[in-house]
Parts: C-alpha cells; structure tokens; sequence
C-alpha cells in the first residue's frame, strides 16, 4: 500500500449515514470503495439492504465481516452498523489492524465503549467518530474564543434542533417517564434524540471549552410525534453541565418536525465571557428570499422512513430543499469530516473525535439519561459496573 492510498471497506449501508460516508470517501482522492460487508447473521432485510447498496455503488457484497476484514486490500473501515452492534463492531475491526471510522454515537454501550479505545490504542490505529466540529461556524466558534477576545469563557449554550418529520401529532398530555437504562435503538419510525442529535452538541461544547464536565442533570420529553412517544423514546432532551473550572453549559438536542423552521433547524452556539459574548449559527449569514413560488410543503411518507432520516429514502420521494432561507456557505472547499480523518491517517496524528473522545461523549449521554429518570443531578465519571443502556431490537 502506498502511504497515501486506502482500500475502504464499507460495514452496513443503506438507510444508515453510510449514504453520506461512502460518498464522501468515494469522492477522496486517496480512498477506493473495496466492498460492503457487515456480520453474517444480520437479519435478512439488513442484508437485503446492504446488496442493494453495494450493486448501487457498484462494490462486491461480502456476507461475512470476518473474512472481509482479513483482506490484505482492506485498510479503513467506515461503520454504520445499528447503534446496538456499532461498537463491538468497531473494536473487531481495531483489532484487526483497520483504521475505524464510525457513525455517531459510536455506542451506546460504557462496556463497548471502552472497549473499542483499548482495541483501538492497543493496535496503533487511527480512529474518528462523525461529528459536526469541523463545520466552520463551530471552528469560527473555537477561534474566537482561543483568541482571548471574550475573555474567560463563563457559559456555554448550543441548539441542535433537527427540523425532519410530520410534526404535532405527539399527546402533549401525557408527560413522558424518563427510564434508565434508555431504549436506544433504529426504530423505522423514531431515535431517541437526545443520544442521536445531542451528541453533536457535546462535541461542541467539549471541543471549544477544552474542559471536563463534573456534573451532568438532564430532561427528556415527547413534544412532536406520536412515534416516538409510542416507542417510548424522546423526541427532544436537555442537559445542564458544570465543567471543570465552574464553567457552565446547557444544551438542548432534538427532532422538531419539518415546517418548524424555514432551513434545516436551529442549530446554534451562544458563548458568554468575561469580555463580551457570542453567537453563531449554521444559517447565518443567510438571505431571505421572496417570490410567487409555491410554498414548500413536506415530502411524501415513505414507509421506510416516515421521519425523513435518511438521504438516500428522500430522494426516493423527491423531498424538495426549502428556498426560503438560504444560508451563505462558507465551508472548507472539499473538507468533509471523512477526508479530516484521512488527513489524520496520512499525518499520523490523532483525531480530535476519536474512540476516546467518542467513547466520553457516549459517558456524559448516559449521565444525562440517568439523570432524567432519577430526577438528581449525576457526578462524571460513571461507575462501571455493567452497561449502562439497554436495547430493543427494531
């Protein structure tokens, strides 16, 4: 292998955000798609699912993850696997000498996620999970304050607020039980949002406040569809941080239905010093447009996924981008997270969102978790005495 060149086997696809990843290490110069594979006793439609996208992009299906991983051609690993399986996946696949990049939350799973940091560091590899910290507003964010401009940072406030799905159908009625262990699992039809959305949110906070969080208290609830209420998992959460150093940070993570907002939801960063304060936005600086276009009206149903998860099902049903805010981009010319984590492999450095980074964002979920069932403010770090999260399998 050339030091510069990496044969990319794909884990699980379709439906998943492997749509997105697969394409973007596609687009890599220095990466070639060698197959698909994902373990051997998947469920039949999973498997179903994964030779439909491995003919798509036109790769070899290989049924059987260990025999894939065994490939001499095989040298990064991009796993999309469901949230349940993903990390004892991603520590095969350490173990096998791969470089891991994974979809996010990495797990669910204390047990697996400390897992995969041994599998990983104990084999030299390199490691990334998916993020949102690259995007510029939140690099923006991170310069700002490294610069001394605010002062000591005080607080912390970041939204990450998905605007998908057939909103106002939830019985807002009747409170939700928080529970812990949570139920964290694919439904077709609901995720538990806190874990999935506001994990975003996390990397944020511990990337720019560089601090370890002390105390954790959380809420979730159900305010905007009936599926996740049915499924008994949130559609929207809080949590409330003290850091390190007494600093504080709150963050909300959630799904708020498609004609909640006019672009893709309110996904934005408020920063508080001692010198001034800041606040940035993914949609600003945006224009707002005016014409006699038809309103934007939401995409069809699909029945594979009625909340609009994936890209590859909205396509399918010709959802349509709204155009009445259009946020100006200014992102990194050709700088995707999975061409960050290339960069990393060929520099020879460590991520900033590796399996150890990842693993502690999958802590301070928990704690939320546990928090929100308990009613009481929960200490980091969290005992390891077993998993602290509980699955039901779609």
């Amino acid at each position: 292998m050339s030091s510069h060149q990496f044969g990319v086997l794909l884990i699980s696809g379709r439906l998943p955000h492997q749509d997105n990843y697969a394409l973007n290490l596609r687009a890599a110069p220095r990466c070639t798609l060698v197959g698909l594979t994902d373990e051997k006793d998947v469920p039949p439609e999973r498997a179903q699912l994964n030779k439909q996208f491995a003919d798509d992009l036109d790769i070899p299906y290989l049924p059987d993850l260990d025999e894939a991983l065994a490939r001499d051609d095989v040298h990064v690993v991009s796993i999309c696997a469901d949230p349940e399986r993903r990390g004892r996946i991603a520590a095969r696949c350490a173990d096998a000498g791969k470089h891991v990049y994974v979809d996010k939350p990495m797990t669910p799973y204390l047990s697996h996620a400390d897992a995969v940091v041994t599998a990983v560091e104990r084999a030299g590899v390199r490691s990334q999970m998916f993020s949102s910290n690259h995007q510029p507003w939140v690099a923006q964010a991170l310069q700002v304050v490294q610069s001394g401009e605010l002062g000591e940072l005080t607080a912390i406030h970041v939204d990450n607020l998905f605007a998908k799905g057939p909103n106002g159908t939830a019985a807002l009625g009747a409170p939700r039980q928080a529970v812990y262990p949570p139920v964290i699992s694919n439904f077709v039809d609901a995720k538990a949002e806190l874990y999935a959305i506001g994990v975003y949110a996390l990397g944020f906070v511990c990337l720019i406040s560089g601090r370890a969080v002390e105390t954790v208290f959380g809420s979730t609830a159900n305010y905007f569809f009936e599926a996740h209420q049915r499924r008994n998992m949130e559609d929207f959460g809080f949590l409330s941080l003290t850091l390190e150093g007494g600093l504080t940070a709150t963050i909300t993570g959630g799904r708020i239905g498609w004609s909640s907002h006019p672009a893709g939801g309110s996904n934005q960063i408020h920063l508080i010093g001692t010198k001034g304060s800041l606040f940035l936005s993914a949609n600003r600086p945006s224009l707002e447009i005016h014409n006699a276009d038809a309103p934007w009206t939401p995409p069809e149903i699909h029945p594979r996924d009625p909340m609009g998860f994936w890209r590859t099902t909205q396509e399918e049903v010709r959802g349509q981008p709204k155009r009445t805010l259009a946020p100006l981009s200014n992102a990194l010319e050709g700088r995707t997270d999975a061409s960050y984590f290339i960069d990393c492999i060929v520099e020879e450095r460590e991520s900033g969102m590796n399996a150890r980074q990842a693993a502690y964002l999958t802590e301070i979920l928990l704690a939320g978790y546990k928090s929100a069932a308990e009613g009481q403010i929960v200490k980091m770090p969290l005992a390891r005495d077993g998993d602290h999260a509980q699955a039901t399998q779609a």
